[in-house]
């Protein structure tokens, strides 16, 4: 049975890093009540246990592998959401996938091939970010790669693509591109809003193109979102200037499912 639901619109959602169990139920227990009020809502909580490819040396990194599974955990147990969380190394994959129903790539990695051969063999989903110096029509390459390594189901998701320095821009043409591969593709509207290294040390961006992003992704052809949000985002430990505040997060959710039913598929 596939995880993905044609006629529901897939969210997934989460803190940027599973920095404390506060942040971490705080969040859960709002996606929770917007699950509960929009029945065309379909919800995976994310979050990362190890932000490893921060900018500076001294940046934080989160609770890693053991505590930040636990917390995902707890969620599942408290709220019954499927659970997303990226690796970073092959032998990570069989202990992220006790835990987890989604194993993320990270774009970085996107072409790594042993870790997307890791993750297809623990027949859990996989949601792979398009690197950002890869063109829509070169993630072909990646999904085969899954295909081949009998992933029983591949999720794509657009993060945005480098522009110069520090900044990333968003092709709408990307949405057809990638569902040409036959599988569901996902917006990444909070990453997508970075400015990566822009912050003298650490990663910057601009949270108010989020929503923005978000409802013209959904009008190109996107079938889900991928948006991370945080009670204190100026607070977070990392990618602060791009997550949504908490209190902001449903009316942007309620915002796009008007444009998913509008859009129709």
């Amino acid at each position: 049975m596939l995880l993905f639901q044609e006629n529901k619109l897939l969210l997934i959602a989460g803190p940027c890093s599973l920095e404390n169990a506060g942040v971490t139920m705080a969040v859960a227990k709002v996606l929770a009540d917007l699950q509960r009020a929009e029945p065309d809502l379909f919800c995976v909580f994310k979050g990362s246990f190890d932000k490893a490819n921060r900018t500076s040396a001294t940046s934080p990194r989160g609770p890693g592998l053991e505590e930040g599974l636990a917390l995902l955990a707890e969620v599942k147990e408290s709220f019954g959401f499927p659970l997303l969380t990226d690796f970073h190394q092959p032998d990570q994959a069989a202990t992220v996938a006790s835990v987890c129903d989604v194993l993320q790539i990270p774009a970085f990695l996107c072409r790594q091939t042993d870790l997307l051969e890791a993750a297809a063999a623990t027949g859990r989903v996989v949601n792979v970010k398009k690197g950002q110096f890869l063109s829509p029509g070169e993630m072909r390459h990646v999904v085969r790669k899954l295909e081949s390594a009998n992933a029983r189901e591949i999720w794509q998701t657009e993060r945005g693509t480098t522009f110069g320095y520090n900044n990333l821009v968003v092709d709408m043409r990307s949405f057809p591109t990638l569902r040409a591969n036959n599988h569901p593709v996902v917006f990444d509207a909070t990453h997508s809003v970075q400015q990566p290294g822009g912050g003298d040390g650490s990663t910057s961006g601009d949270r108010r193109f989020v929503p923005t992003l978000a409802r013209a992704a959904l009008a190109a052809g996107a079938q889900g979102l991928f948006i991370e949000t945080h009670p204190d985002p100026d607070r977070a430990i990392s990618d602060g200037p791009n997550q949504v505040p908490l209190a902001d997060f449903p009316e942007l959710i309620h915002a796009a499912l008007r444009v998913w039913r509008a859009v129709g598929d």
